[in-house]
């Protein structure tokens, strides 16, 4: 069986993370800031642009960063970064889902929920990336939809431990519930119909540097696009053999 895999945003209430018990994650993996919380991590995971001063100033034994170089290469092979989304929470996804193989990706801090005043992430005020003006963008929640579906197929239930208003779709989780998770299997021929529309649209950049032929992309064609895979995220919803199998499920007489 895979690893449990923590997926750590820097949303306000990240901060609860520094009195977890580790010991209900294979791995931590921390987006940007993400790896001020805790000391032990396991991944460091940041854009190419994220400025030096802010990243790990050391590893500790085990740990690595992982870059651009890394993750590129592992997004592409789930179909690229206009597909995905360009924003670093759906980008740690499909680099764990690709390089970890994880059983469970459990999010936290990565809601994409911004308060119109005050603080936006655990460090105080910070760019609101993914509200960005962005043609990969424009539904996270399909996005969100999007990478549940994948990863199911490969196995793996996305769950999201935040109690906070949340873009992500996937079902709601507490830790003591993750070794029951169970991944909401996609619906085949909903599923077919988006991986489809995304084949005929063939909208792969392989450097991963979307942007830069961003012209070369149908806003309408991608809004379309999103519609399919919330369709498919719905229908595999109402299609799962029992209510429970579109949410982690807890063993009889588990503790809460």
């Amino acid at each position: 069986m895979g690893p449990v895999v923590l997926i750590l945003g820097s949303g306000p209430a990240a901060v609860a993370v520094k009195s977890w018990d580790r010991s209900g994650f294979d791995q931590i993996v921390a987006i940007n800031n993400a790896w001020r919380l805790r000391p032990d991590w396991d991944v460091s995971i940041h854009p190419e642009d994220f400025p030096p001063e802010h990243r790990p100033p050391g590893l500790l034994k085990g740990q690595r960063r992982v870059e651009a170089r890394d993750y590129v290469p592992v997004q592409n092979a789930y179909g690229g970064f206009v597909y995905a989304g360009g924003t670093m929470a759906f980008t740690a996804g499909y680099w764990a889902l690709g390089a970890l193989k994880p059983r469970v990706m459990a999010f936290f801090g990565c809601d994409m929920v911004y308060a119109a005043t005050g603080r936006t992430h655990f460090y105080g005020t910070g760019t609101a990336d993914p509200l960005r003006p962005d043609i990969t963008l424009q539904s996270l929640e399909a996005k969100a939809a999007r990478l549940q579906l994948l990863a199911a197929e490969q196995g793996c239930a996305c769950v999201n431990l935040s109690s906070q208003d949340s873009r992500l779709v996937f079902p709601r989780a507490e830790r003591d519930m993750l070794g029951l998770a169970v991944p909401v299997l996609p619906e085949p021929e909903s599923l077919a119909a988006a991986q489809a529309r995304e084949a005929a649209l063939g909208y792969m950049v392989p450097s991963g540097r979307y942007w830069e032929v961003e012209d070369r992309f149908d806003a309408t064609a991608l809004a379309d696009l999103d519609a399919l895979w919330l369709a498919a995220h719905a229908a595999a919803i109402r299609t799962a053999p029992v209510p429970e199998t579109a949410f982690p499920r807890r063993r009889s007489g588990a503790s809460a």
